[in-house]
C-alpha cells in the first residue's frame, strides 16, 4: 500500500503540519476562555473580555484555514491514491486468466474495483488527517490538562482504561464481520451484473418476479449483515458517553472540593479542564471510529490485494519463438479439463494439423468441447496434456501479445461496445482508414446494411449490441477481424446467425481474399464447413474422425447421420 503513497508524500506530510496548527489553536482557547472568565467575567473588566474575545476569533479563523488546508491535501493524497490503485487494479484484472476470474466472479471483482478502493481510500484519508489530529488533542489535551491542575489529569488517567477497554472489545467483534459485509456486497453484485446483462431473457420469460425474489435474498443477507455490525457499533457511542459523563461530574466534585478547602483553583480553570477532558476523551473516541474505518478497509485492502498480488496463471513464454510466419496449427496428443471443474476432461488425445491457408471445419455435438479446443489456441487456457503448436512452436513459448496478434477470434458471444460502428470494427487495427474498414465490412458481408443504418459507418450501437439483430452483430464482430488480417482466423460457431446464402457469400470472399490465411470454424451447420480442407467430428471431448466431406461420409456414422438430417439426401438449402 505504501507504494502507492510514495508518489504522494509531500502531501500526507503538508497535510498533519496544517492539522498540528488547527489542534494548537483548539488547545490555547480553553486558557483563553478560563482568562475571560475569571478575570473578565468575574473580574467585571469589559476590556480584557473583548481583547482576549477578538484574539479568540482571530486564533478560532487562522484554525479554520489550517483545517481547509489539511483537508485538501489529505484529499488530494487519497484522491490520487485511489487514482492509482484503482487503474492498477483494474490492469491486474485485464491480464487475469479467464480460469481466474471466473473463480473470483465477475461481482466481487466490480465491488473490489468501486466499494473496496473506495473503503482504502477513506483509510488513507483517516491516516494522513484523523490519526494526527486525534493523536495531537489527545497528547495536548492531557498536557494542558496537567498544566491546569494533577488533580485534573488523575481524574482523565482513571477514565483512560475503560474507554481503551471499550474500542478495543468493539472493535474486535466487529473486525470479522465488515469481512462478510463485503461477501455479501459481492452477492448483490453478482445478481444485478447477471440480471441486468440478461434484462431481456428475464423479460421473454417473464421471470420479473422471480429475480426480484433472487436480489431480495442477496439484498436482505447484506442487510441484516449490515445491521448486525451498526447494532454492534451503537452500543459503543454510549458506553463512551458514560465515561466522559462520569469524568465530568469527578472534575466539577474535585474542583469543587478545591475551592471548599482554599485551595488556587478558579470556575474558568474548571471549565478549561472540562474542555480539555472533552478533547481527551473525544480524541480517543475519534480513535476508535478511525480504527473502525481501519478494521473495515483492512477487510477491503486484503480482497483487493489477493488480486494485486495474483499472477495470470498463463503467463508469456520464456523463449521469443523466431519461427517463420506461416498461421500453421497443430495439436499433439491434446487433453484438457477446466482448472475449476469437477477435473473431468473436457478434451482427450487429440491431435491434427492444418496448413497456413488451409480451413478445418469442427462439428459436434453440443458439450463436445469444440469452443475448449479453439480457446486453447490463443491460450485462454492451457492445455493440460500435449502440446499446441502455433508455426511450429509450442504456444507456451510465445509472449502472449506475439502469439495473440498472429490470431483472430469471433467467439460464439458476440462482444460489441457503446461507441459507433466504425470504431467496434476499429478495435481489430486501431489505424486502419475508413477504406480499410469499409473494406472489411464489405468482405463480413456488413457493408449493406450498415449503410442503410441513419448514419452508417457512425451509427451509435446500443449496449451489448441491442440494438442490431443477431447477424448484423455477428458481421460487425467478423468485420473486426477480418480487419486484423491475421495468419489464423478462428470462427467459434460465430456464423449461426447468417442464412446460408449469406454464409455462402462470406466463405468465398474469406477465400477470394485471404487465401493463405489459416481457417478454424465450429458449425452447427454441415452447409457450413462441407467445402473446408479438413473437418473434425468431435464427441464427447474426442475426434472420432478427421478428413474431408467426402471422406467422412464413407467413414464417420456420426458425420453421415448429421448429415442426413440437415441436408435431405444431399441437396443443401443453399443449392
Amino acid at each position: 500500500m505504501l507504494k502507492y503513497l510514495k508518489k504522494y508524500w509531500h502531501w500526507c506530510l503538508i497535510a498533519p503540519l496544517f492539522m498540528i496548527g488547527e489542534i494548537a489553536m483548539d488547545l490555547i482557547q480553553p486558557d483563553m476562555m478560563a482568562d475571560i472568565v475569571d478575570n473578565g467575567v468575574l473580574g467585571y473588566n469589559l476590556s480584557l473580555i473583548l481583547t482576549v474575545g477578538g484574539e479568540m476569533i482571530l486564533l478560532v479563523i487562522f484554525g479554520g484555514f489550517c483545517g481547509i488546508m489539511s483537508g485538501v491535501f489529505a484529499n488530494l493524497a487519497s484522491q490520487n491514491f485511489g487514482n492509482d490503485l484503482r487503474k492498477d487494479l483494474f490492469g491486474k484484472i485485464m491480464n487475469l486468466s479467464f480460469q481466474q476470474t471466473d473463480k473470483i466472479t465477475t461481482g466481487s471483482l466490480v465491488t473490489r474495483l468501486t466499494n473496496d478502493v473506495n473503503q482504502v481510500q477513506n483509510m488513507v484519508n483517516m491516516l494522513v488527517r484523523g490519526i494526527v489530529r486525534n493523536s495531537a488533542m489527545f497528547v495536548g489535551g492531557v498536557f494542558m490538562l496537567y498544566r491546569q491542575s494533577p488533580q485534573f489529569s488523575v481524574v482523565a488517567a482513571c477514565a483512560i482504561p475503560f474507554i481503551l477497554f471499550f474500542v478495543i472489545f468493539f472493535m474486535k467483534k466487529a473486525s470479522k464481520m465488515f469481512v462478510v459485509v463485503q461477501k455479501k456486497l459481492d452477492g448483490v453484485n453478482n445478481v444485478m451484473q447477471e440480471d441486468v446483462a440478461g434484462a431481456r431473457v428475464i423479460k421473454a420469460y417473464v421471470k420479473e418476479d422471480y429475480e426480484m425474489g433472487r436480489f431480495d435474498e442477496a439484498n436482505t443477507g447484506l442487510y441484516k449483515t449490515n445491521l448486525k455490525v451498526q447494532y454492534l457499533l451503537a452500543f459503543m457511542s454510549p458506553c463512551m458517553n458514560i465515561v466522559l459523563n462520569v469524568c465530568t461530574v469527578a472534575v466539577i466534585f474535585v474542583g469543587g472540593i478545591n475551592i471548599q478547602s482554599g485551595g488556587t483553583t478558579t470556575p474558568g480553570e474548571i471549565m478549561a479542564a472540562l474542555t480539555y477532558l472533552a478533547q481527551i476523551l473525544n480524541g480517543i473516541t475519534f480513535m476508535a471510529n478511525i480504527f473502525q474505518t481501519f478494521t473495515r478497509s483492512k477487510a477491503s485492502w486484503d480482497r483487493i490485494n489477493e488480486v494485486l498480488s495474483c499472477d495470470p496463471a498463463v503467463q508469456d513464454g520464456s523463449v521469443t519463438a523466431e519461427s517463420e510466419k506461416t498461421g500453421e496449427v497443430e495439436f499433439k496428443n491434446v487433453s484438457f479439463s477446466y482448472p475449476n471443474g469437477s477435473g473431468k476432461s473436457v478434451l482427450e488425445n487429440i491431435s491434427f494439423k492444418v496448413k497456413r491457408g488451409e480451413s478445418l471445419g469442427i462439428i459436434g455435438t453440443t458439450g463436445s468441447g469444440k469452443s475448449s479446443l479453439v480457446n486453447l489456441i490463443p491460450r485462454f487456457y492451457d492445455a493440460t496434456e500435449g502440446e499446441v503448436l502455433v508455426d511450429g512452436e509450442n504456444v507456451k513459448d510465445y509472449p502472449l501479445t506475439d502469439l495473440r496478434d498472429k490470431i483472430a477470434i469471433v467467439l460464439q458471444k458476440t462482444e460489441l461496445y457503446s461507441r459507433p460502428i466504425e470504431a467496434n470494427i476499429r478495435w481489430g487495427k486501431p489505424e486502419a482508414d475508413p477504406f480499410e474498414i469499409k473494406t472489411a465490412a464489405e468482405i463480413a458481408q456488413a457493408d449493406e446494411f450498415i449503410c442503410n443504418t441513419p448514419d452508417g459507418y457512425y451509427t451509435q450501437v446500443a449496449e451489448s449490441g441491442h440494438s442490431l439483430s443477431g447477424g448484423q452483430k455477428q458481421r460487425i464482430s467478423i468485420s473486426r477481424a477480418i480487419l486484423k488480417n491475421p495468419e489464423i482466423l478462428i470462427f467459434d460457431d460465430s456464423t449461426s446467425a447468417l442464412d446460408l446464402k449469406t454464409e455462402a457469400n462470406l466463405n468465398r470472399a474469406l477465400r477470394d481474399n485471404f487465401p493463405n490465411t489459416t481457417k478454424i470454424l465450429i458449425a452447427q451447420r454441415i452447409a457450413s464447413i462441407k467445402d473446408m480442407n479438413h473437418i473434425a467430428v468431435l464427441e464427447d471431448g474426442k475426434m472420432t474422425a478427421f478428413g474431408t466431406h467426402e471422406e467422412l461420409l464413407k467413414s464417420s456414422d456420426s458425420y453421415l447421420e448429421i448429415y442426413n438430417s440437415q441436408l435431405n439426401g444431399g441437396v443443401s438449402v443453399a443449392e
